[in-house]
């Protein structure tokens, strides 16, 4: 797996009012910047922004609904950059597995 892909998913999830508007989406299902502007302390227009910043990472996708733009979580996309982070652990365990055999072995050194 690449970073250049995962690249945007971690970037637009740098900012904890979208982290916030994710976990919203994730447990409510798909909603409008209208809809979920009460429950945070912001305008709806900043939470539009936020809204599109995710859609923009390949997070949520955009619905047109009447007037309104409903967003939906898109999990493929979380899917692919949560299996990039267990790649990434992996093989930090790998590594840190060797140096822990290479200290261990006894008459090395």
């Amino acid at each position: 797996m690449n970073t250049t892909s995962t690249a945007p998913v971690f970037a637009a999830l740098g900012d904890p009012h979208r982290q916030q508007l994710l976990l919203m989406l994730a447990r409510g299902g798909a909603a409008s910047a209208s809809a979920l502007a009460p429950s945070l302390p912001m305008s709806r227009q900043a939470v539009d922004r936020h809204l599109r910043v995710l859609s923009g990472a390949g997070l949520l996708e955009p619905r047109r609904s009447g007037r309104e733009v409903l967003y939906a979580v898109r999990r493929a996309e979380l899917d692919h950059s949560a299996e990039w982070l267990r790649e990434l652990a992996d093989g930090w365990d790998r590594r840190l597995a060797a140096v822990k055999a290479a200290a261990e072995t006894p008459g090395e050194g």
